[in-house]
C-alpha cells in the first residue's frame, strides 16, 4: 500500500511539472508575441503628448516646432554633449570646423551640472580680458545659465565681429562673481606654434586645438628645428578636437601600441587606434604642459604618452571629457549630435569625469624668485654693470626699430625668452624636467 501511494505521489508530480512547463513555454509564446506590441506602447505615448499639446496649449505651437522641442528634450536629458542640431546650429558647427567663426573665443564644458569654460583661446577677446579655464558662466548678458545647454550657450554667445557680450562669472577664490563686458571678434584658429628656447637647445611646441592639420604641422616645425636635445609640447588649455589628429600627433613620439581604444554599445564602435610604427622622433626627451583646460584629444595623446612611459606630464589634472560624439545627419538642414562610446587609455583608464593626473604638479603664475635674484651689485661691479644695462637698452632699441618694419621676420625669428618663462612656472618647471633628463641621460 505505501509502494502504491509512493508511486501516486511521484506521479502526480511528473503532471504537475508537464503542467508548469506547459504554462511557461505558454506565457513565453505570448511574450514574444507581445513584445513588438509593447515597443509600440511608448511611440503611441508620445504621439498622444505631442497632440495634446498641439490642440490645448495655452498658444498656438507648430507641429514641427513640438516635434523639435522634443527631440531638444530628449538628447539634452541624455548627457550635456548630446544635443539636436537645428538648421542654424547645424551651419554653426560647419563652420566652426573650418577655423574660423565671430565669437569670443572660449570652449565650454559642462562639469558637476554647470557651465564651465575648458578653455580661453590665445588672443581672443576671452583670452585678453582675463577669462580663465575653470570659470563658471552664471550669465549671459541678463539670460541665467541654470539648464542651458552648452550647444544653446554657444549660440548666443557667437555673433557679428564687434558686437557686445557680458559675461556673468564665478571664480573659485573670489569673494563675488565677476563681470566681463566682451566685444566679439573673428577668432581665427592657429591651432601650432614653435618657438626655440633661449639658452637650451630645447624646443617649445604650442598645441591649441587639433584642426586637420596638427600632425604634420609638428612634423614640419621639428624637422625644420634641427638637433634639439628636448621637446616641451604644450596642450594647456587645449579643449581637443579631431580624433584623427590627436593619433598622428602621439605617433610622432611612440613607435608601437595603442594610443587610445574606443568602446560603445554597438560593436561598430569598439575600435583600437594604434600608432603607425614609423616615430621620427621616439628617442627624443619630452615634457607635456597640461592643466584643467586640457580636454578630449589633448587628454587622449597626454595620457597615451604617460601611459607608454614616453613623457612626463607637468601641470595640474585635466578636464575629463572622455566621451565620443558622432553627427548623424537627420536630413540636409539638421542632424544629431549623439554620445556612442567612451575613450580608453592603453592602460585601460578612462577620461570621462577623471582627467589626466601630471606627474609633476606645478601651478600657473610667476616663477618666484630668490632674494640672489634682486638688484645686489658690489661698488667695484657697479660701472660694469651700468654699461652692460645701457648695452641692453641700446640692443632693445635697435631690435624695435627691426621689428617695426618686418613683423613677418619677428614671427619667425621669436624664441622663449627668460623674461617669458619666469612669468610662466609650469613652462619653467617643464625646462627643469628636460635638463634633469639630459644630465641623467649623459
Amino acid at each position: 500500500m505505501k509502494s502504491r501511494l509512493k508511486f501516486f505521489g511521484f506521479g502526480s508530480l511528473l503532471i504537475a511539472l508537464f503542467i508548469v512547463v506547459g504554462l511557461y513555454a505558454t506565457e513565453g509564446q505570448k511574450d514574444q508575441a507581445k513584445e513588438p506590441q509593447n515597443r509600440l506602447e511608448p511611440y503611441k505615448k508620445l504621439r498622444k503628448v505631442i497632440n495634446l499639446v498641439e490642440n490645448n496649449y495655452v498658444d498656438e505651437v507648430e507641429l514641427n516646432a513640438i516635434v523639435d522641442k522634443a527631440i531638444e528634450g530628449l538628447l539634452s536629458n541624455l548627457d550635456a554633449h548630446s544635443a539636436y542640431l537645428d538648421e542654424k546650429k547645424f551651419r554653426d558647427l560647419q563652420t566652426q570646423t573650418n577655423g574660423e567663426f565671430g565669437g569670443i573665443g572660449i570652449t565650454l564644458g559642462m562639469k558637476d551640472g554647470a557651465l564651465t569654460i575648458i578653455t580661453p583661446l590665445d588672443d581672443s577677446p576671452a583670452g585678453k580680458a582675463g577669462i580663465k579655464a575653470g570659470d563658471v558662466i552664471l550669465k549671459i548678458n541678463d539670460q541665467n545659465t541654470l539648464n542651458m545647454s552648452i550647444d544653446d550657450a554657444v549660440n548666443i554667445m557667437r555673433g557679428k565681429a564687434g558686437t557686445p557680450l557680458q559675461l556673468t562669472i564665478y571664480r573659485k577664490g573670489e569673494s563675488k562673481p565677476m563681470v566681463f563686458d566682451l566685444k566679439r571678434d573673428n577668432i581665427k584658429l592657429d591651432s601650432v606654434i614653435g618657438r626655440k628656447i633661449d639658452g637650451t637647445n630645447f624646443y617649445y611646441i604650442r598645441v591649441t586645438s587639433f584642426d586637420k592639420n596638427v600632425a604634420s604641422s609638428v612634423d614640419k616645425l621639428l624637422k625644420k628645428a634641427g638637433k634639439i636635445d628636448g621637446v616641451i609640447l604644450d596642450l594647456r588649455n587645449n579643449p581637443g578636437g579631431l580624433l584623427n589628429q590627436a593619433v598622428g600627433l602621439t605617433e610622432l613620439f611612440v613607435k608601437e601600441g595603442v594610443v587610445v581604444s574606443q568602446k560603445g554599445r554597438a560593436k561598430g564602435e569598439n575600435i583600437e587606434l594604434k600608432v603607425n610604427g614609423k616615430a621620427p622622433y621616439a628617442s627624443i626627451p619630452l615634457v607635456v604642459l597640461i592643466n584643467g583646460g586640457s580636454a578630449s584629444a589633448s587628454e587622449i595623446v597626454a595620457g597615451a604618452l604617460q601611459d607608454h612611459k614616453r613623457a612626463i606630464l607637468v601641470g595640474e589634472q585635466s578636464f575629463g571629457k572622455g566621451s565620443v560624439q558622432v553627427v548623424l545627419e537627420l536630413g540636409k538642414t539638421d542632424a544629431l549630435k549623439l554620445t556612442t562610446a567612451k575613450y580608453y587609455l592603453p592602460s585601460g583608464r578612462t577620461i570621462q569625469a577623471v582627467g589626466v593626473k601630471p606627474d609633476i604638479e606645478a601651478f600657473y603664475g610667476n616663477v618666484p624668485q630668490g632674494n640672489k635674484s634682486g638688484f645686489e651689485i658690489k661698488e667695484a661691479d657697479l660701472r660694469m654693470h651700468l654699461e652692460n644695462e645701457l648695452e641692453k637698452i641700446e640692443k632693445k632699441d635697435k631690435k624695435q626699430e627691426k621689428d617695426k618694419k618686418s613683423k613677418k621676420d619677428d614671427k619667425k625669428e621669436k624664441t622663449i625668452t627668460q623674461e617669458d618663462i619666469n612669468k610662466d612656472n609650469q613652462l619653467k618647471v617643464g625646462i627643469d624636467t628636460l635638463k634633469a633628463w639630459s644630465v641623467i641621460k649623459q
